[in-house]
């Protein structure tokens, strides 16, 4: 929910609010984000939205909009720890894109990390690797932090 709400209401909401916000756009008719499952395990997550449905985004000097195209965006992943390190996150990044894609969009933004060390913390990846972007055809069009490129994929 970090990035669905204003940085005052996150806070205030604290975690059972977050939760209850959560669980209600889940219930809702609004795009959410994508499950990945191994089997009837459900393995991986990635959260995927117009643009608009993230206001916190709206606030960010380093994550504001590139220009005014009607971007998806795609702010955040979880991995289950033994599933990492294997492609899932560039399989759901594909995913994505292809949901966006099937509801009529053009253009799926994300704003991962580009770490500059190979021993990244995993705990601080839930935002995605830009490997994995570049791996699943985004490409660098903004960078306004030396590791929080905005990585975009055109569609169609």
């Amino acid at each position: 929910m970090l990035w669905r709400m204003k940085r005052k209401d996150y806070d205030a909401a604290g975690a059972e609010g977050r939760k209850a916000a959560m669980q209600g756009a889940f219930a809702s008719d609004r795009a959410c984000g994508l499950l990945a499952y191994d089997g009837e395990t459900p393995v991986g997550w990635c959260s995927i939205a117009p643009r608009s449905a993230f206001p916190r985004l709206e606030g960010s000097r380093i994550l504001a909009p590139v220009d005014d195209a009607p971007v998806w965006s795609i702010t955040c992943f979880f991995i289950a720890r033994d599933h990492r390190r294997g492609g899932l996150s560039v399989r759901l990044l594909g995913a994505a894109a292809d949901h966006v894609v099937r509801l009529g969009g053009s253009v799926v933004e994300g704003y991962p990390v580009d770490p500059d060390r190979k021993d990244y913390p995993a705990a601080y990846a839930w935002v995605g690797l830009a490997g994995a972007y570049r791996k699943a055809g985004f490409q660098e069009v903004a960078r306004r932090s030396p590791t929080r490129p905005i990585m975009r994929r055109y569609l169609g």
